[in-house]
């Protein structure tokens, strides 16, 4: 079965008329006297009236007033694209700072959100902590003052290398008042990973931890933090150390490597220094942050992102596709070294509202962990990458019942496309059946998605819904012609701009164009394959460089290991492309087995036969290979470059993105055991 495949399936959740009136989105279109989801689509991007120069100007117009967003200066144009949507600017001649409108606006004496929890966080180990809009601010200011006192200034980098605690919203927030681009880095990245991304940052200025905690066990991070700035010889000036595991502690057992005129610890560093702090006003393009792809077509992008842009599409993304409310509790599983860490902190804060972080590992102590937390903390919005949801169903349904589910509203999955059993389960087990799931899709390059659901729609399993608002989105073939309206598979392109597309790149113009805009003329090419239904769903099918050319006969990897999955043996599989001498390319299959199955040439061929049976006789796996984990990025994405040049024998290239690098070691062996 297409993972996710039109053809297959109906539709599964259809919202009844009172929850479709109580959202954010429909407020919004009877406010335009928008009558349906086609035409606001329509009205959101291409529509032109006469009066507005594009629906694409009109809509990222009219949701700055709509949203709350404030600006120090009005600009004076929406956007001006004279240079092509390759090089647009939004909001020229206008002034703000993401700081004011997530933070500081709410934490003055006569805001009603002064005492409001802007952060709930649990950790590990159980501890819970409140940080209310007032404490944030106090502390975010306190970061501002001391990188000032550093010499940091607007433009400059300041990196972050933290263990998932408050203290990054402040750090965040902190660099965004003075102007300084932020730089989140992944906790579980290595050597290697991080210290690429300081080397290429430039920061002077590095925030990083002892440590944290994960499955029960201490990871340290302060010894990564000091081997990747030697590893690269980089020039950062002063290390700022929080104590998450009580290191700073001379009662401890607990000992870090410590340079003696550069590592402060957070408490002596940021703690004294004062607690206000104005927010600059700065150009709507100012950069606000350097966040770095995954990484998953080779070396890692620098991904440019500007004040505007970010505070723009986070606001109206969490406000209209995921529904935000007021007293609302928003969890999005993440980390700040990934783009939704920080989409999720400005997206929430924008109106107010509260965040939930929690530390650790999903099963630890037990399966129920994030069914707990939900139940005790009364979360209202959940979003979890399909691998995650795919692990925690395989421990059984038995974990999950028992639990009050009953606060979420929606449920929210990226990072990778659903096999149609898991996004079922997640729908029916943890949703209940009534929260719709919005399945979004875009990437670290626009601060977003691409393909949003918004909640009015009926969803089909594993559907992304469609284009997001203000997304003029499209699927072209080869010479870059619109088949979406032919239910054909395609390329999936932007035609336009919008507010958080990425400026450029970080190492210059050239890449940037080449990587994007190549392809077509004004055409973003994102890499993926799509395709929308008859019934009007979107849906994608993988990467398209990851496309199988079968004797001549291309398909999607992700066709492949849909069949796969469907089996009930196995728990998810990756395909790959490798030379052969009869076909040109062979269907190489990785396979991760159901714990209770006992894995034996019988199942291997079983499995060969069915997908055979189902997609063609040329498309039936040469190997398939039993394994117990892939190669992912920290979103969960699998690195099938990865896999694919292992399997054929080549250099797999930069691999600093892999979150669980001992996966690789696993492929090898499996490839191993095929040579012997």
């Amino acid at each position: 079965m297409i993972d996710g495949g039109p053809e297959y399936h109906s539709v599964v959740h259809e919202p009844d008329s009172e929850f479709v009136k109580s959202t954010n989105i429909y407020e919004f279109m009877q406010a335009h006297d928008i009558e349906d989801y086609e035409e606001l689509i329509k009205r959101t991007t291409t529509e032109v009236d006469g009066v507005n120069p594009s629906g694409i100007e009109w809509f990222w117009d009219e949701v700055i007033d709509y949203l709350g967003i404030d600006f120090f200066k009005e600009y004076s144009q929406v956007r001006d694209d004279s240079d092509g949507p390759q090089f647009t600017d939004w909001y020229p001649g206008g002034r703000l700072n993401i700081a004011y409108n997530v933070l500081d606006r709410y934490a003055d004496d006569d805001s009603a959100n002064r005492n409001r929890a802007a952060i709930i966080w649990e950790g590990e180990d159980g501890e819970v902590r409140e940080v209310t809009y007032h404490e944030l601010a106090r502390r975010a200011n306190q970061v501002a003052t001391y990188l000032d006192a550093q010499g940091v200034e607007t433009g400059d980098t300041v990196g972050m290398y933290m263990p998932m605690v408050p203290e990054v919203a402040a750090i965040l927030y902190g660099c965004f008042k003075i102007g300084a681009i932020a730089v989140p880095i992944f906790s579980g990245f290595g050597v290697d990973a991080t210290s690429t991304r300081i080397k290429d940052s430039d920061c002077s200025v590095l925030f990083t931890g002892d440590g944290f905690l994960r499955r029960g066990d201490t990871v340290t991070l302060k010894e990564t933090a000091d081997e990747a700035i030697d590893n690269v010889d980089a020039v950062v000036e002063n290390v700022v150390v929080y104590d998450r595991l009580g290191a700073s502690d001379a009662k401890t057992d607990l000992s870090i490597p410590w340079t003696e005129g550069r590592d402060e610890w957070w408490h002596k560093a940021i703690t004294t220094q004062p607690d206000e702090y104005k927010s600059k006003s700065l150009p709507s393009t100012q950069e606000s942050m350097l966040l770095y792809s995954s990484g998953t077509t080779g070396t890692p992008k620098g991904i440019v992102h500007t004040h505007s842009g970010a505070l723009v599409q986070a606001a109206k993304e969490v406000y209209f596709g995921l529904d935000l409310k007021p007293r609302d509790r928003f969890f999005w599983v993440s980390d700040i070294g990934w783009m939704m860490g920080p989409w999720m902190l400005i997206g929430t804060h924008t109106f107010g509202e509260t965040t939930f972080i929690y530390e650790g590992a999903p099963d630890h102590p037990k399966p129920n962990r994030f069914w707990e937390m939900i139940d005790r903390h009364e979360i209202t919005q959940f979003g979890i990458s399909p691998t995650a949801i795919r692990a925690l169903r395989k421990h059984g349904d038995e974990w999950v019942e028992g639990h009050d589910l009953s606060s979420l509203r929606l449920l929210g999955s990226t990072g990778e496309p659903w096999d149609p059993e898991s996004w079922k389960w997640f729908y029916k087990k943890v949703g209940s059946k009534e929260c719709p799931i919005s399945n979004i899709s875009g990437g670290t390059e626009i601060m977003g998605c691409f393909l949003m659901p918004m909640p009015i729609q009926p969803l089909k399993p594993c559907t992304l819904g469609g284009p997001g608002l203000g997304m003029d989105i499209d699927i072209v073939d080869t010479d870059g012609n619109s088949i979406a309206d032919e239910h054909k598979r395609g390329f999936l392109v932007a035609r336009d701009s919008c507010p958080s597309m990425t400026k450029s790149l970080w190492s210059g113009d050239d890449r940037y164009l080449e990587e994007y805009w190549s392809t077509w003329k004004d055409l973003w090419d994102h890499g993926d394959w799509a395709q929308k239904d008859g019934d009007g769903f979107w849906f994608l099918h993988g990467r398209a460089d990851d496309a199988l050319n079968v004797a001549g006969r291309k398909v999607g990897p992700a066709e492949i290991e849909g069949i796969l999955t469907e089996h009930k043996a196995v728990t998810q599989a990756a395909v790959v492309g490798v030379p052969d001498e009869t076909t040109g390319t062979a269907v190489v299959a990785f396979v991760i087995p159901d714990p209770d199955v006992e894995v034996s040439e019988a199942l291997a061929e079983e499995l060969q036969s069915l997908v055979g049976q189902e997609q063609g006789k040329p498309f039936r796996p040469r190997e398939i290979h039993f394994i117990d984990d892939l190669p992912r990025t920290l979103s969960g994405k699998i690195i099938r470059r990865a896999v694919r040049a292992l399997a054929a024998g080549e250099d797999p290239g930069d691999l600093s993105s892999i979150e669980n690098p001992k996966a690789l070691k696993l492929v090898r062996e499996a490839l191993d055991k095929r040579d012997q």
